[in-house]
């Protein structure tokens, strides 16, 4: 049987890392992007000890030919795309009389643009074979627009509407698209150094382990299709919403 791939656009160590083992270790090709592709060497390291197969790209998903060549050469020479997980973040704060053009407009690219690449060209793959599976990574500003965060909220808000929209059009044609709502901290380096009261919240399982958020996008990966879900909360049982 050919090989299968999985797509992680947003490789790294917390939730884009953990998707990556989780898809690997049902034995499928952990393609795992970033723009510096060189910071992912731990990542596949550990996924190849684990006995999982991962090739690191460094690609910058803002830029269709970097996009397009990148299907492309999975598709050539590691395996049937078969899973295309788009998870960059671009969580940055600039309260909105100090938020320059040039600001929003990178936002926007990094949490938007880059989706709408990254499932655009899955989609072309996918379609004719009638299966596969799109996931977005969203987050609490996919549904509200929070002080300081007008940048981010736009381009989550659009990222959503994005996966709304090619839910519509691609599920009658075999492909699971699907959107979650990250809704709380995650166990990172960076809210154990700057959230402490936050982090202390890990004994209690009060922020996202991403190990257990991750096992979710395999689930839906799995979804029988005759009970898709569309869109997926996920958020530590103490969160407020």
């Amino acid at each position: 049987m050919a090989k299968q791939a999985a797509l992680i656009v947003g490789a790294g160590d917390a939730l884009g890392g953990a998707i990556a083992r989780r898809f690997a270790r049902e034995g499928m090709v952990a393609c795992v992007v970033r723009r510096h592709g060189e910071k992912l060497a731990p990542l596949v390291e550990a996924i190849r000890a684990a006995g999982g197969e991962a090739v690191a790209f460094g690609v910058d998903a803002r830029k269709e030919e970097q996009v397009q060549d990148l299907v492309a050469r999975i598709e050539r020479e590691l395996g049937t795309l078969e899973v295309a997980i788009f998870n960059i973040g671009a969580n940055v704060r600039f309260p909105i009389r100090e938020t320059t053009s040039r600001v929003y407009f990178k936002v926007w690219e990094m949490g938007c643009f880059a989706g709408f690449l990254t499932g655009r060209e899955a989609a072309k793959v996918m379609a004719p074979r009638g299966r596969g599976t799109i996931l977005f990574t969203g987050a609490s500003a996919s549904l509200r627009g929070r002080e300081g965060f007008a940048a981010f909220a736009g381009a989550k808000h659009a990222l959503r509407a994005l996966a709304q929209s090619m839910a519509r059009e691609l599920g009658p044609l075999g492909i699971h698209v699907a959107h979650t709502v990250i809704d709380g901290a995650i166990d990172t380096a960076f809210i154990r150094d700057n959230f402490p009261e936050r982090y202390a919240l890990k004994s209690q399982d009060g922020i996202l382990d991403p190990d257990a958020a991750a096992e979710n996008y395999w689930l839906l990966h799995r979804q029988p299709r005759s009970a898709w879900t569309h869109e997926l909360d996920l958020r530590p049982w103490i969160e407020a919403w």
